[in-house]
C-alpha cells in the first residue's frame, strides 16, 4: 500500500539530563527524552520513552497500555498510559490550532535513507537477523516490507517505534529472522512521502573472498625479508661485542 497525501505533524519533546560527577572524577552525561507527536490527515500519534537514543517504553495507543522495550523494566519500574493519551490529546488539539494560523501548510517531507545489515557475522545454515535501519526522514509515517526472492514475507518480523532525533527527524528498525543460503537474496522496501517511489535496499550473502596467490606470496617474501634483516643486525651486534671484548683483554689493566 503506497503512501500518498502531505501530513501535519506536531512533534514534543522534553529533554531531562542526568549528570553524575565529582571534583575528582569523569564528567559522564546521559538524556532521557519524553517523545510524542501527533499528526493528520491519518490520525495517529506516539508518546516513548528514551534514554541515550535506545527505547525504554512506548504506549500503545489502541491498546492504551504501556509497552517496555525489555520485558525486566517492567519490573522496577511502572508508567500509567492514561497520561500518555492525556498528552495526546492535548497534542491534538494544538495541532488543530496550529494547523489554523499556518493556513494549513503542510509538514516538510524529508526522504529516509535505509541500510540493510546482518545482526552478527554471517555463516550459511546459522540462524541470523537482517536489520532494515531506516534513518534520517519526517514526517513519522512509513511503510516497510521485506521481501525474499521477490516475495513478500511477514513471519518472525519485529519493528521498533519511530524514535526521535536530535534534529527533529526521525529513525526507525525492522527486523527480519533469516537461515542464510547461497539461494536466497533480501530486500527491504520502504515507501515514504518523500519518496517518488518505493526504495528497495537489497542483500544477499556473499562467500568472503580468499587471499589470492599473488597476495599470499608478497606476505611470505615480507615475512622472509623482515626475517633475514633480523638475522643480519643480530650477527652485527654480536661480532661488535666480540671486537670490544678483544680489545678490552688487549689493553689489559691500567
Amino acid at each position: 500500500m503506497a503512501i500518498t497525501g502531505v501530513s501535519m505533524l506536531r512533534f514534543f519533546i522534553t529533554v531531562v539530563l542526568m549528570s553524575l560527577q565529582e571534583s575528582w572524577a569523569i564528567k559522564e552525561n546521559h538524556v532521557i527524552i519524553q517523545a510524542e507527536f501527533y499528526m493528520t490527515p491519518d490520525p495517529s500519534g506516539e508518546f516513548m520513552f528514551d534514554f541515550d537514543g535506545d527505547e525504554i517504553f512506548h504506549v500503545d495507543m489502541e491498546k492504551k497500555e504501556t509497552v517496555w522495550r525489555l520485558e525486566e523494566f517492567g519490573r522496577f519500574a511502572s508508567f500509567e498510559a492514561q497520561g500518555a493519551l492525556a498528552n495526546i490529546a492535548v497534542d491534538k488539539a494544538n495541532l488543530d490550532i496550529m494547523i489554523k494560523r499556518s493556513n494549513h501548510t503542510p509538514n516538510t517531507n524529508v526522504p529516509p535513507e535505509v541500510t540493510v545489515l546482518p545482526n552478527k557475522p554471517v555463516e550459511l545454515g546459522e540462524p541470523n537477523i537482517l536489520i532494515c535501519f531506516i534513518d534520517k526522514f519526517s514526517p513519522p509515517a512509513i511503510n516497510v516490507t521485506w521481501l525474499q526472492n521477490g516475495k513478500p514475507v511477514t513471519t518472525g518480523v519485529s519493528e521498533t517505534v519511530f524514535l526521535p532525533r536530535d534534529d527533529h527527524l526521525f529513525r526507525k528498525f525492522h527486523y527480519l529472522p533469516f537461515l542464510p543460503s547461497t539461494e536466497d537474496v533480501y530486500d527491504c522496501q520502504v515507501e515514504h512521502w518523500g519518496l517518488e517511489e518505493p526504495l528497495l535496499k537489497h542483500w544477499e550473502f556473499e562467500a568472503r573472498t580468499p587471499l589470492p596467490e599473488t597476495t599470499e606470496n608478497v606476505v611470505c617474501a615480507l615475512g622472509l625479508i623482515v626475517g633475514l634483516v633480523g638475522i643480519i643486525a643480530g650477527t652485527i651486534f654480536i661480532i661488535k661485542g666480540v671486537r670490544k671484548g678483544s680489545a678490552a683483554e688487549r689493553r689489559g689493566p691500567l
